[in-house]
């Protein structure tokens, strides 16, 4: 008895988190998205270099790249950045300069292995051919607005601003694992980003949408100094700060257009990112499991059985839930229908048990490759010889043929 009532005390913290939250969303879209918000403040426009790291072919990916081909902005360059000649995003990108001739578009196609962090070895080759002062590090299931580059560059008019950063919202879904990914997105990642900023003045870096100067990430090291970690975005924005400049997260939204993920790679995508944040926040990681009222309210379960009273909590939990998440997809336009914020609870309870499993041993899948993660994400190799990696290999070079 007293469990359960210590169960539902946590729950309702974590609902009142999740509360802030939802105001913090609201808050923080209501701002300008920049000091010179309606201004044309900039007469001159810098160029800007914008890498973009390719594997494989992302949802959406041809419109996801011509959006930056829609940019109202005097001059800039796209590069991509391909580590084999036979991956098929090089098609894609093929069609792109072939649509827009006008453009400077560039296709890198480089094998790196500089280092551990399989998208710091793609952005490498094309960070070397890039002739820009300004660098853009864009992902590319992201989407953009005309007014993307115009809207950012303005915070790099004060030299005291070092790197800007977008919030993300995602859209396209069209599967199960599709719906989660942007569920989780759209409340549980955006929530937090906008809670940390807002309460306590901590930008969160998304490394799908960084825009710096060249000299600023220079006199970090280059991105040769993030090569081993896996968070390289977040690292990039601590050592920023380090420098004394500031980190700025524009309200200016970004889309991450996910449109047909199968479960198994919404689940491998977060159990990564959730290891990632235990090695960087340490017991601090508690937090996330406190912060997730649906999950802590199935627990009940286990102390008080399967009663009427428990189903009755878990119920109302997960409908305020549901309800706060449909909230804020109608806030950030994320286009899901009413139906879909119904699987909210189960993307809840899933992503509860991927925080057991993140803390459960110290490696990550990427892209095909294990690895050891350690302190800070720091990376190891680890044994490429079994047979998993071969089944991925196999299964990796009949897709490429047939595309």
């Amino acid at each position: 008895m007293i469990i359960f009532w210590i169960v539902i005390g946590f729950t309702m913290l974590g609902l009142v988190g999740f509360g802030l939250q939802i105001l913090s969303v609201r808050s923080y879209l209501k701002r300008h998205p920049s000091p010179f918000h309606g201004l044309d403040s900039i007469r001159a426009y810098p160029p800007i270099s914008i890498l973009k790291p390719l594997s494989g072919l992302e949802d959406n990916l041809f419109n996801n790249l011509e959006s930056f081909c829609h940019q109202d902005y005097p001059k800039y360059e796209i590069l991509c950045s391909v580590q084999d000649p036979n991956d098929p995003a090089y098609r894609v990108v093929e069609r792109i300069k072939k649509k827009f001739p006008d453009k400077e578009i560039s296709i890198i196609v480089e094998r790196c292995n500089e280092g551990l962090n399989p998208k710091v070895n793609n952005l490498l080759p094309a960070y070397r051919h890039s002739q820009y002062p300004y660098i853009l590090i864009s992902d590319s299931n992201v989407m953009v607005e005309r007014d993307y580059l115009k809207k950012n560059i303005q915070f790099l008019v004060d030299p005291q601003v070092g790197l800007v950063t977008n919030l993300i919202r995602g859209v396209g879904a069209k599967t199960i694992g599709s719906f989660f990914e942007n569920l989780h997105l759209n409340s549980f990642i955006l929530g937090t980003v906008c809670f940390l900023k807002e309460f306590f003045d901590i930008p969160c870096v998304v490394g799908k949408s960084m825009l710096m100067r060249r000299s600023d990430l220079e006199a970090i090291g280059g991105l040769r100094a993030f090569k081993d970690v896996l968070a390289e975005d977040h690292f990039i924005g601590e050592e920023i700060k380090k420098r004394g400049q500031e980190v700025i997260l524009a309200n200016h939204m970004i889309r991450n257009v996910n449109e047909y993920w199968g479960l198994k790679r919404f689940m491998n995508r977060h159990l990564r990112w959730g290891k990632m944040r235990w090695k960087i926040l340490g017991y601090k990681y508690v937090a996330e499991l406190i912060g997730n009222p649906v999950f802590l309210s199935l627990t009940s379960l286990i102390f008080e059985g399967p009663s009427k009273r428990a189903f009755l909590f878990i119920a109302t939990v997960s409908l305020a839930k549901g309800i706060g998440d449909y909230y804020i997809g109608k806030k950030v336009n994320a286009n899901l229908h009413p139906f879909v914020y119904f699987l909210s609870p189960f993307k809840d309870l899933l992503i509860g048990l991927l925080w057991f499993m993140s803390i459960a041993n110290n490696t990550v899948v990427w892209r095909g490759k294990r690895y050891l993660i350690g302190d800070n994400t720091v990376l190891s190799p680890y044994s490429q010889n079994s047979s998993w990696t071969w089944r991925y290999r196999f299964i990796n070079w009949i897709r490429i043929r047939a595309t």
